[in-house]
């Protein structure tokens, strides 16, 4: 059994936007996508193995066809981290370290992958990994003024000097009281924004998964605030998109849309 999985979970029945993991963007369907940026990561990474998590036969045939090893889950499951860890219990032996790589994230730099694997493999003492990238001043008010239509858009992220995260916030956090002296300063701003993808030691995950859901994690809507208010360990990887476009999931068919936009462009260059 490999030390490290990649579990991919694919969902037929989403609320927004249904059959999702199959939808065509740039001639690709959606789960081929995702799945060539986990066979990426995984030359990167030593001993690994990728699966896509499912309830539905027709994402479990088209995982199939693409030479994806599927394993069924429960439809129950209610988010893509019950998912992975029911993925991870129907394994004949339980992985040391589990990537959950959301079906829907399918312009995820494959570097931001291996590196939280590696990251795990190289901190022993961390229960969990997640890349976090540190914004230019014009990053910094390109975020800000999304805030002002979209507040709950973006999440940053407090990091100490050894890159264990101390919190996560949707506010833009740290507060600045001397900006104009750091831009004189410096290039870059001391603002760290979070980049959804975690890696988790398989038993941080089972824990997760237990653990009822914590008073900041319902304030601010972010489940990793339950690692940290139950004292599990995060630590924060610093990762550069380098040429890879900067997007989140696909959620809706205009963010289907953008993602083939940005994908042609960057497969054209």
């Amino acid at each position: 059994m490999a030390r490290s999985v990649i579990i991919i979970p694919a969902r037929y029945g989403s609320t927004r936007f249904p059959g999702k993991p199959l939808t065509m963007i740039a001639g690709k369907t959606l789960l081929q996508r995702v799945y060539e940026v986990a066979c990426a990561a995984s030359q990167n990474v030593r001993d690994v193995a990728i699966y896509v998590a499912t309830d539905d036969d027709r994402i479990q045939k088209h995982a199939a066809d693409l030479g994806a090893e599927v394993v069924m889950t429960p439809e129950e499951c209610k988010t893509g981290s019950d998912r992975a860890l029911a993925a991870c219990l129907g394994l004949k032996t339980t992985p040391e370290i589990v990537v959950n790589l959301q079906g829907d994230a399918p312009l995820t730099p494959p570097h931001f992958v291996s590196a939280i694997i590696n990251s795990l493999m190289n901190n022993p003492a961390c229960d969990v990994a997640t890349p976090v990238a540190q914004l230019s001043w014009d990053a910094l008010d390109d975020l800000r003024e999304s805030k002002l239509q979209r507040p709950f858009s973006g999440t940053t992220a407090i990091v100490d000097e050894n890159n264990n995260a101390l919190w996560f916030s949707k506010q833009i956090i740290p507060a600045l009281r001397q900006e104009e002296k750091l831009r004189q300063q410096q290039t870059l701003s001391p603002i760290f924004r979070h980049i959804g993808l975690y890696g988790y030691r398989f038993s941080a995950l089972q824990k997760f998964v237990s653990l009822a859901e914590g008073n900041y994690e319902a304030l601010e809507g972010l489940e990793q605030l339950r690692f940290l208010e139950n004292g599990l360990k995060i630590k924060a990887v610093k990762v550069d998109y380098g040429h890879f476009p900067s997007m989140s999931g696909v959620d809706t068919q205009e963010d289907a849309k953008k993602a083939e936009q940005l994908l042609l462009a960057q497969e054209t260059n």
